[in-house]
Formats: structure tokens, sequence, C-alpha cells
């Protein structure tokens, strides 16, 4: 009858349904009707709409939210700020287990920290993003507990864990990733677009969801459908790419592959179930037009533009893909809007303040009625300093925190991601009975609440919100998962120059490495990160099997410069360039030698913010340097030191790269967008062909990157090489399986 599962310090207990969901229980009774087993969440004795998993999640999802409180409601509309498991510090927060960090306690490490106590009990919140775990097991340990606790609370409401991406095997650094060595590993997004194939897409969203829930998690914050037009932007490498009707293909095979679990009972929603993840695709309406490659993260990148007037082009992959699915669950099931000032679409305000973008496009004419997340941190005040990882109020910052969060409600908008209480939340709704009265206010709360609980009853996270460690083991990074992974980035791979069949390298050979000296420049969160040397790229257990490290030059049979596209110092603005009198506004190079902005606008098509003196972001003659120069050095030396024995480049490309200053002294070149070292020699090296193409054209110098629209993709001049190959979208030579051998 009852099956009892008996993990660390927490035991719950599990039923299995033929013609119904499984249930998993650890504090709460069953009800029996009709034949039927049925948890008494809210331990009435019988069994309740919201209970009965026989009907509709919206049904459901009506019934609960009409019993909440408008505090219980206003717990639902958040996503919390990150979460690392064991409580580790992450930025400013310093998470606590009866008072003491965890570094300095003895708590077991996937028990819950004061805080996340408080979210559940006091904050009543039921959407948690979990940063960072050590390992599956400590996932699965953390998941029961948080279920547990929140299981114990009034009508029993699981709690659905968020996260950023984490199958990445080459760890972008555009954003914050969550990184988890168990899972299966796969290219970036733009990897995917190398690819080229629908089909991998679906098949790496399944194995994904699958994987996920082993671990507990349910919602996904991707995937990201910006259209990737501004070659300079930070985020090129996470998106699917730039051209269209591929973004749509691949929109709609993530989210039908992220979404759909196969019904094997007949669930009143069909195509969801235990492996189903929510889709949370972002950014609405696109945010990959930031004027000159800046990205809104920042201040000083908060305008995207559109001066090829392709406005509506960007919101396809939204309204052509996400929002009409091919499968079951129709359509994406949540929404995410970036942070950008979208110029001359509606108010010049941050897109989730956004009337026009919001209300007018996505609620009404789009009849969009999922869940809509704001990006995290938009309704804090802003720094004083405009060079700050904060400070995303745009447009708005004469509003009081209070206003701000009422604007996004009013707006349309179900969620705040980032805080870890709902204090705004609150506030606001006690300002919005002043002024719309209590009646107006308590249904936009509860027209939210119906949105994001109907997701949580589509998951089955009600029924059925505990893990089996062995079965999630059994899930998590199996072998077929890690093949398909790697398959993916083989075939992700470019090979752009092979001058005299340098490739396939034959095996055992002796290469030479050289080290990496990479400069000072600014993080992803502002900070100074100091110059670094890597002296050995690449490890002798990258390379067994493949070739032999070779200590200098003279002995080596081939030298391999292992490089990435170039990185820019400050990422388009200094605020010491300001001090100096300047405007702080800097170009963002895809050269290595340092650059001056020449042929730059000369005057910026947006701007303006309370802290500048002038609406005008030109930097129009200014010179920036990147901070891997020493990659081009590499490859220019090693040419001088090879003589005539072969020189490879080997580049992880995370914007489209100027490739003229170092493809001339290289025998051959191959690019990859977020694979392993070890994907990356089995295909040079004659193990897997090479069938990558490119995703975008590579420039042929900087000058056609400053004549280009943000928003067209592809409209630069490409470059061509040494050889008479064409580095335009869609090339890529091919190593048959022939050559291969």
């Amino acid at each position: 009858m009852e099956e009892k599962k008996n993990f660390s310090t927490l035991s719950f207990n599990r039923k299995k349904q033929e013609n119904g969901p499984d249930l998993s229980w650890c504090g709460v009774s069953l009800i029996e009707k009709d034949g039927f087993w049925f948890k008494d969440l809210a331990c009435t004795g019988e069994l309740l709409p919201y209970e009965d998993w026989r009907l509709p999640a919206k049904k459901r999802a009506e019934d609960l939210a009409a019993r909440l409180s408008w505090q219980e409601m206003a717990g639902l509309m958040l996503i919390s700020g990150h979460q690392m498991v064991p409580g580790r510090r992450f930025g400013p927060a310093l998470p606590t287990y009866d008072g003491v960090p965890y570094e300095e306690g003895v708590q077991v490490p996937w028990s819950l920290t004061d805080q996340q106590k408080e979210m559940v009990v006091e904050e009543k919140i039921r959407n948690i993003l979990q940063a960072g775990v050590d390992t599956p097991e400590m996932s699965v340990r953390w998941n029961n507990e948080l279920q547990a606790l929140a299981e114990a609370q009034p009508f029993g409401i699981p709690v659905n864990i968020a996260t950023d991406p984490r199958h990445g095997a080459g760890s972008a650094k555009a954003e914050f990733k969550s990184a988890n060595d168990s899972l299966s590993k796969w290219p970036e997004g733009i990897g995917m677009a190398a690819v080229g194939d629908p089909e991998t897409v679906r098949e790496f969203a399944d194995i994904a969801s699958r994987e996920y829930r082993a671990l507990g998690i349910s919602t996904a914050l991707g995937p990201q459908i910006d259209l990737a037009t501004e070659p300079r932007w930070m985020r090129m490498e996470d998106t699917l790419g730039g051209d269209t009707e591929t973004t749509v293909a691949f929109t709609k095979a993530y989210c039908d592959g992220m979404q759909t679990t196969e019904n094997t009972w007949n669930n009143p929603d069909p195509g969801w179930g235990k492996d189903s993840v929510i889709a949370m695709v972002k950014h609405w309406p696109g945010g990959g037009t930031g004027e000159a490659g800046r990205d809104a993260h920042y201040a000083f990148g908060q305008y995207a533009v559109y001066p090829g007037k392709r406005f509506e082009e960007h919101m396809r992959p939204f309204t052509e893909g996400a929002f009409r699915l091919d499968g079951p669950t129709e359509k994406a099931a949540a929404v995410m809007p970036y942070y950008t000032v979208s110029w001359g679409q509606g108010e010049p305000v941050g897109n989730s303040y956004n009337t026009y973008l919001i209300k007018d496009l996505l609620r009404e004419k789009e009849a969009y009625d999922g869940v809509l997340c704001t990006d995290w941190g938009i309704v804090e005040d802003p720094a004083e300093d405009l060079d700050s990882f904060g400070s995303r109020c745009y447009g708005v910052h004469e509003l009081s925190e209070t206003e701000r969060h009422l604007r996004i409600i009013m707006n349309g908008i179900d969620q705040f991601g980032g805080p870890t209480n709902a204090e705004g939340i609150r506030k606001a709704y006690l300002l919005g009975c002043r002024l719309y009265g209590e009646e107006t206010m308590t249904a936009r709360f509860r027209q939210s609440a119906v949105r994001i609980l109907t997701n949580l009853f589509r998951l089955g996270l009600f029924e059925d919100p505990y893990l089996s460690e062995e079965e999630s083991l059994a899930v998590i990074g199996n072998a077929s998962f890690v093949r398909a992974g790697l398959l993916a980035q083989q075939r992700s791979i470019v090979v752009l120059k092979n001058k005299n069949h340098v490739f396939p390298l034959k095996k055992g050979i002796k290469v030479y490495v050289p080290g990496r000296d990479l400069k000072a420049g600014k993080s992803f969160m502002r900070f100074l990160e100091p110059e670094r040397f890597d002296s050995r790229p690449v490890t002798e257990e990258e390379a067994e099997g493949y070739f032999i490290l070779a200590d200098t030059p003279e002995e080596a049979d081939a030298a391999i410069v292992w490089t990435e596209s170039p990185l820019s110092v400050n990422k388009g603005y200094d605020g010491a360039d300001l001090k100096r009198g300047g405007s702080g506004y800097l170009p963002i190079p895809l050269q290595y030698r340092p650059y001056t902005a020449d042929s730059a606008r000369e005057h910026s098509i947006a701007g303006g913010d309370f802290r500048e003196k002038s609406a005008d972001r030109s930097y129009k003659g200014k010179t920036e340097q990147v901070r891997n120069e020493c990659d081009l050095d590499n490859v220019l030396e090693m040419r001088r030191q090879m003589g005539t024995k072969p020189v490879i480049v080997l580049m992880e490309m995370h914007n489209p790269a100027v490739l003229s200053e170092l493809e001339p002294s290289a025998d051959g070149i191959a690019v990859q967008f977020g694979v392993t070292k070890r994907a990356m020699f089995s295909v040079l090296f004659g193990d897997s062909p090479a069938t990558g193409k490119l995703p975008y054209h590579l420039p042929k110098n900087m000058e056609t990157i400053e004549e280009h629209c943000e928003d067209v993709f592809n409209d630069y001049e490409p470059y061509t090489d040494s050889e008479g190959n064409r580095y335009v979208y869609g090339f890529g030579l091919n190593l048959s399986e022939r050559d291969a051998l």
C-alpha cells in the first residue's frame, strides 16, 4: 500500500496510483474518494476543489486563490534572490543557521538557512531561485526540507525552485550561471545556432528538464530568445542566434522539450506533469539591440535602439515561437521583460514599467495570460554612480519604491525577481487600496495568484513534491544524456581555416601551448578583475590521448594557441574617463589591438539620465583596449618561432571577432561556443567530423560594425581570409567522416 522513503533526516510517504498522479507527503493526511486518493493539504478532512487533481489546473488555482489573504498572495508574487546550497555568502547576503554562518557552524549542508525558513513561513514566498549547489544529493535533500516546511503551512502550497542556466559546457561569462558538474554538458545557446538543428535543441531541453526535476527544479529562467543582431552585446552568446526564422523554430523546440511530459494518466492539463519545467522566455520585447552593444544591466547601457526600424522583428521569437508552440502545452508558461528602455516604443522607461509594451502589446494585443516576471532588481533606488551593477529603475527614479512596485503590478506584471521579502508588494497593495480601492487591488492580486498557482498545479507539485535520492541520481548526468551533450558540443565546432589540410591533426604529436596574460578589466558585476597569467591554458589531463605538451616551441611539432574573442576592458563605460572630463562612454572593440572609434556616430541615438550632464552618449574618437591582446601576440609569436610548422588557433567565441589581425599567421582556425577542450580535440584530431557553421558573419573590421544598425542581423561586411574563404553566416569547413578516420 504505502511505501516509506528514508533519506537524510527527512522521511516522507509515497503512494502510487494507476489512473492518477503519484502522491508524496510528509505531515498531512490522505482523503479517499471515488476510488482515488488525494492529499488533505488544508487539513479539513474533506476534499476541496484545489486538492482535486481531476480538475484543470486553472480551476484549482481559482479555488485556492479565493481562499488566500492578500498577504499570502503577495508572497506568491516573488521569486527570491539567489540561494546557495549550502548557504554560503552570495553578494552582500550572509546566510545563517540558528544565527551562525555555515562556515562557522556544524549544520548539515542541505539544511534550510534562517533566511529561507523566514521566506517560506513569514513572507509566504513559494518561488525560490537556487543559484548553486555542491552536489545533486544536497539539492535533493534541500528540496525535501523545503517542501516539508511548505507543506506544514496553511494550504500546503509547495515550493517552485527556479534556476539560471546550468548545462553550459563552456561556462559563459556574460551573466551569472549556475554550475553543477554532475549534469550533462551542452554548448551555449549560440552554439546551438552553430549546430543548426531544431531537433538537437528539443533533445537538449527534454534532457535538461528531466535533470532539473531530478534536482527539484521546476522553473528555468530561459530560454533567452532575444534576436542576436548586435555583435558587441555581451549576452549574445546566450541567445539562439540572430536569424529570425531559425530562432522561432528553436524557441518552439526548446519550450516544447522543456515543458512537455508524456502523460500516462488522464491528466486534465495535457502535456504537463512530473517531467515538465516552466520555460520563462526572455527578454520581452527583445533585448539584443543595446546602442553600441552596451548592456542594460548597467544604467550606461539602458537604451535599446532600432535604427533599422526592426522593432516588430524582435518580437517574432515570442509572438510566433514562444506563444505558438507546436506541442500540447501551447505556449511558454512565463515571460521576463528585459531591463532596457526601448527607445521610441511608448514611454522612455524600463520595459516592465512601460504600459505600451506590457499592457497594450503583451497582455491585450497578444492576449498573453501566462506569468510575467520582472528581471532581477528593478525597483531599488538608483546608485549615485552610473558605473555600477544596479540602478535599474530606468525612467522612474523619482517614484518611491512602493510606487514603482504598484506601477509594475497595475501594468500587468505578476512577479518580482530578486527580493527575499514581500514588504514592497505589501506596501504597494496598501497604496493601491487608497488610490484604486480595496476591491480593485484584491482582484488584481488574485489575478496574479491564479496565474502563478496554475503553473504550480500544472507541474504536479501539489501532488508529488518530494524526491527519491536513488531515482534522482539515476537521472542526473546519466551516460545517455552525457553522450547526447557531447555530440552536440562536437557538432557546434566550426572550422574556419584548414590550410594544407592541417586538420585532422595527428594523434601523439608534440604541441606547444603558450600561456595567456590577461589585463585587468571590469567584471560582469563591475568589479575590477586583476590581471592574471595562465601558464597552462591546456592541462596534461585535457591533452591526454591526443597530444603531448611540449615545453618549448623548438621541440614541438605544432603550436596550439588557445584564444578568446576580444574581451573589452570596460564594456562600454569607464568612470575614470568621466573623472578626467570625458563622457565616460567608450567603444566595445571586436579587434585585439587598441581601437579608436573614428567612424562612430557623431551623436548617439538615445541617451539621458538624471546623473548625466548630457544626453549624448557618443564615443566618437575615443580609444579602448581589450584584456586579451596577448592572444594576438601569441599567434604572431608562434608564427615567428614555428617557422613552417603548423600554428593552430582555437578560439572560444563570445562575440563575432575581427580576425584580420591573426588569420594570416594561422594554418588552422577553429572556433567554439562553449564546449570542453576534450570535445574540441575530439573533432580536430579526427575522432568526430566537423560540421558546425558560423551563427553570424565575422566582420571585416570595426568600421563596418560602427556603420551597422543594432536591430539588423548581419548588416556588416564579412571578412575574407587569405585562402579565399568568406566568413559569412552559415560558413564552415567540413571535416568528413572519411577525413576523421
